[in-house]
């Protein structure tokens, strides 16, 4: 037996079928990795340090040898952490593991050998973390045809999406990648938001398994930034030259559905919100939206600030090139996500 060293390409079309270890350190695998990847560290943060140090000042063999020495004492439970992962998978038969470090170099390799003694099909990657880093990157200068759902605040759009998954549609959201809803108040309730490294490397794998399968991608209307994060610049142009679906609902129905998802926030947590967009907003309307929400007029402080942002949306939406002939007007009365989904597939000619 022996361990199997694989091109990006081979690595990738494996990802979804075998487990793949991460041996880089803790604080790098915590800053990004690979969808669905397992941490499993040779070294430590501060042992990476060390060894790396010595192979500067002292020369390669003296830091192998001094990475033995933490090495040593781990195979054990390293083996006996991969044996619980491998046991607890949806197939709890398979034998075969991924791993891969930060270049391909002697961090996999060391613990490649130990799985590969032990009775295991290994395969590592050539170039490691950064040679999928260089293939991600490159996913988002590849061509791809959208589908754009569009339309103001509170039209349901993320919900759509989904329901357009449930009735088996190509779909990618944005938004649930970057862990942000997108406006001011786009991080109530959701996640710490991820690395600008992770939301890509999230991104790339969903174009790429995506992509192999369908002829095209239904994706939200989005600002370039998402949060914390932004849509590579290439692929954010793509979307925006690509056809766009608005649906166009009545403000009341949409203002009912902003009472639901965010009236239930505390009143601070709305009014840090608020005060994020003051500059854009206006003084005297900040103020307004604050009086009401101090005095407990949730729907009024949310009919200022909807005003606003479908004033904001329209300035994006049209901000296109080619604008006429992309953006397909729907109107639909209420929002149904699992209607206005049937609605899209009947008004791009899907259904």
């Amino acid at each position: 037996m022996a361990v199997k060293r694989l091109s990006i390409s081979e690595f990738v079309s494996m990802m979804e079928q075998y487990p793949i270890l991460d041996v880089r350190s803790p604080s790098e695998y915590a800053h990004a990795h690979m969808k669905n990847a397992h941490s499993l560290p040779l070294f430590t943060d501060e042992e990476r340090k060390v060894v790396g140090t010595a192979y500067k000042q002292q020369g390669k063999q003296p830091a192998i040898k001094l990475g033995l020495n933490y090495f040593g004492v781990k195979m054990s439970s390293m083996v006996s952490e991969v044996e619980a992962l491998l046991a607890s998978s949806s197939d709890p038969t398979n034998k075969v593991v991924l791993v891969h470090c930060w270049r391909g170099g002697m961090r996999s390799a060391g613990v490649a050998w130990l799985l590969d003694l032990y009775g295991y099909t290994v395969y590592t990657l050539v170039g490691g973390y950064k040679a999928y880093r260089n293939w991600v990157l490159a996913q988002f200068t590849l061509e791809y045809t959208f589908k754009v759902i569009g339309g103001y605040t509170g039209s349901g759009k993320t919900e759509t999406l989904h329901a357009l998954r449930q009735l088996q549609e190509p779909i990618i959201d944005l938004e649930g990648l970057a862990h942000h809803k997108g406006s001011a108040f786009g991080n109530l309730g959701q996640p710490v938001q991820p690395s600008q490294e992770q939301f890509e490397n999230l991104l790339a794998q969903a174009l790429y398994t995506l992509s192999t399968t369908h002829t095209y991608i239904w994706v939200e209307d989005e600002s370039r930034r998402i949060g914390l994060v932004n849509i590579p610049s290439t692929l954010f142009d793509q979307i925006r030259k690509s056809k766009l679906y608005f649906l166009d609902i009545p403000f009341t129905q949409r203002l009912q559905f902003i009472l639901e998802g965010y009236g239930k926030f505390e009143k601070d947590k709305l009014m840090s919100a608020i005060l994020r967009i003051k500059k854009r907003l206006g003084g005297l309307e900040t103020k307004t939206a604050i009086n009401f929400l101090i005095e407990d007029d949730v729907e009024s402080c949310f009919k200022v600030l909807l005003h606003y942002y479908d004033k904001l949306y329209l300035k994006g939406a049209h901000n296109r090139e080619n604008v006429e002939a992309l953006i397909h007007k729907i109107e639909v009365p209420t929002v149904d996500a699992a209607k206005n989904a049937s609605t899209l597939l009947t008004s791009s000619g899907l259904q």
